[in-house]
């Protein structure tokens, strides 16, 4: 089959990524590596299922020598005789039938539990900018619904292919053996339908994609609607909702029946040329046998052929839908696990750490003096001239991040402040290397961030987001998540940095309670002190905190600042900060204005020295009065 494409964007979940759709054989070729090990069940499963199959087509000749011998002598011994074989080939058939299902069964499980597995290690090693682009409910369907239909796949059709295609063949064999002029009316359709089928298989692949991808749409909806159904109920939207959701169950029920109708037309047509060219072999057998040009007993083995090959035949459409929609899911699996992953493997070395751009120590009005030009910067963290473009942003959009130049000294603590949208969040995300900078560098301790594997960076730095994530999982749990190997004196320790021990404490099991999915089950508060617990359990050496104490109240937020200046002061630490409250965490303050560091000083010298600063916090400063 050619090659086509068609096209979608997966970042819009009501359309379909674009991606080639190759020919079936060089999709499924692609799954060897997951089969290879189980190669030698799964061939000899094929082998026994081809025995069994030829096994039926050994009945016919049975009948003939029945017909024609005991039959014809009136033999009641002979009858009973031919009976007794036909029934252990009936047995001998469905046994084998039988151990070839046994032999498929656990391998081709095992199968697609390692290719799930595979799957869901590629989905924790492909980087954040690839999980901003595809919707979750794509990845979900490919690692269910596709898998499910690749074991499938395995199972049954894929031997099936080749046992019917053997059938037929060994088939073909014995009809025109046995009455050649039959045998050549009988087997006429084979060209037609071949022909029908390389039709059928190229429009079926695309209908079966269509189908696939909008599966995968309908999931990202039933996620979404479940995850915000607060939302949906309490600005009353769950009528739009349905009629949306109306929509896509709409188009996939169109899309669906399409597919029912190729299906239904290509077994028709596999249906009634073999029943045509049956039909026209029983009238042309009966007057050869009336003319006494044929034996009834080879009449009944040829007709006793014939219909032991219908099933294969009609079923040639049946099992090229599965391997299209197979080939299809392949695809979909593949088009994940083809996806470049995060190489955890430093990078070469970078230049020598420090120099004129290492310094961060700008005057409050943002302006460098030649003494912070010439101070060089080696410990703590350090951003040099570090500029940042999303993978996905527009060729003529500005850079998110430009000429950052900031040095966080060993054990101080940096507040980070500019408007919405100014990029403090991306920077943070540089740090544990979530993304990596598109321009400059950043090091820890003097070692340049792309040396340093991820998984040792993540050893490194500790991170509380603005949004706290939570799982579905026991409190204690989703604050061990900061530090496997920590012991229960350290999850305490943590639980009161962040003023999170009272409220766990009240849980109906504790630590042990479940928080729901998402930690939906708590307030807003509640899991944000969960959060910055499981940031500073494993006593980090570098602090990551984007706004860690938005969600509190104030009296709450004033216990939390006074358990986590303790903390910070045993830590190199950057905090995102909205409030003054907050920034006075800090050291020193550093503004961040359209992707760029305009300022650095003491959040009292900003105030007074920078207009952009004082702007931002005196919203803030007016409330606090």
């Amino acid at each position: 089959m050619a090659d086509t494409t068609y096209t979608t964007n997966p970042t819009d979940p009501t359309s379909l990524p674009e991606v080639p759709q190759h020919s079936a054989v060089r999709s499924l070729l692609r799954l060897w590596p997951f089969v290879r090990p189980v190669r030698a069940r799964l061939f000899t499963a094929a082998f026994v299922a081809v025995v069994a199959s030829c096994l039926s087509l050994v009945i016919p000749l049975v009948l003939k020598w029945l017909v024609d011998g005991p039959v014809a002598a009136g033999d009641p011994g002979g009858v009973w005789l031919g009976g007794g074989y036909l029934l252990l080939i009936g047995l001998a058939e469905a046994l084998l039938f039988g151990f070839r299902r046994w032999l498929v069964a656990r391998p081709m499980s095992g199968v697609e539990a390692a290719m799930r597995a595979a799957l869901y290690r590629r989905l924790q090693r492909l980087p954040v900018a690839f999980h901003d682009r595809w919707p979750s409910g794509q990845l979900l369907s490919r690692g269910t619904t596709d898998l499910q239909m690749l074991r499938m796949f395995l199972t049954f059709p894929l031997t099936f292919l080749l046992v019917n295609g053997v059938t037929i063949l060994v088939g073909g064999v014995i009809l025109v053996a046995q009455r050649w002029s039959l045998g050549l009316v009988l087997l006429s359709p084979l060209l037609p339908l071949l022909v029908l089928c390389s039709v059928f298989e190229a429009k079926y692949g695309r209908a079966a994609r269509v189908v696939q991808d909008q599966i995968g749409d309908l999931t990202t909806v039933v996620e979404e609607s479940v995850l915000g159904i607060r939302i949906i109920k309490g600005f009353g939207r769950h009528r739009s909702q349905a009629r949306a959701f109306k929509e896509l169950t709409g188009r996939l029920r169109a899309s669906e029946l399409r597919k029912a109708r190729l299906l239904a037309w290509i077994w028709g047509l596999n249906t009634t040329l073999p029943e045509c060219a049956l039909g026209a072999a029983l009238v042309l057998g009966t007057v050869q046998v009336a003319d006494g040009a044929l034996s009834a007993g080879t009449l009944v083995a040829f007709l006793s052929t014939a219909l032991a090959l219908r099933w294969p035949v009609e079923s040639i459409g049946f099992l090229l839908a599965m391997s299209n929609e197979a080939a299809t899911a392949t695809d979909r699996y593949f088009e994940v696990m083809d996806e470049p992953e995060v190489s955890d493997a430093p990078a070469a070395d970078g230049p020598e750490v420090g120099g004129p751009e290492a310094s961060g120590a700008l005057p409050a009005g943002g302006a460098r003096s030649s003494g912070d030009r010439a101070r060089p910067a080696t410990g703590g963290l350090v951003f040099s001239g570090v500029g940042f473009r999303y993978p996905d942003a527009p060729p003529d959009a500005p850079p998110t991040l430009e000429d950052v130049t900031l040095h966080i000294r060993p054990g101080e603590t940096m507040a980070l402040v500019g408007a919405t949208g100014s990029g403090k969040t991306t920077l943070t995300a540089l740090v544990p290397r979530l993304y990596d900078p598109t321009a400059g560098r950043i090091t820890l301790d003097g070692r340049d961030l792309a040396t340093i594997g991820r998984d040792e960076v993540r050893s490194l730095v500790s991170v509380a987001f603005e949004e706290p994530t939570l799982f579905s999982a026991t409190a204690a749990e989703n604050v061990s998540m900061g530090a496997a190997d920590a012991q229960e004196a350290e999850l305490r320790r943590a639980l009161r940095v962040a003023q999170a021990d009272g409220f766990v404490d009240a849980l109906p099991q504790g630590g042990a309670t479940p928080v729901g999915e998402q930690g939906l089950s708590l307030s807003g508060g509640q899991r944000q002190r969960l959060a910055l617990a499981r940031a500073v359990v494993g006593r980090p050496r570098f602090l990551i905190l984007d706004d860690p104490l938005s969600a509190l109240d104030v009296h709450t937020e004033a216990l939390v600042e006074a358990a986590l200046r303790q903390v910070l002061a045993t830590t190199t630490a950057l905090v995102v900060a909205h409030r003054p409250s907050t920034v006075l965490l800090a050291d020193r303050v550093a503004l961040l204005s359209g992707g760029r560091i305009t300022a650095v000083g003491t959040h009292h010298e900003l105030l007074r020295d920078n207009a952009e600063y004082a702007a931002l916090m005196s919203g803030e400063e007016e409330a606090a009065r």
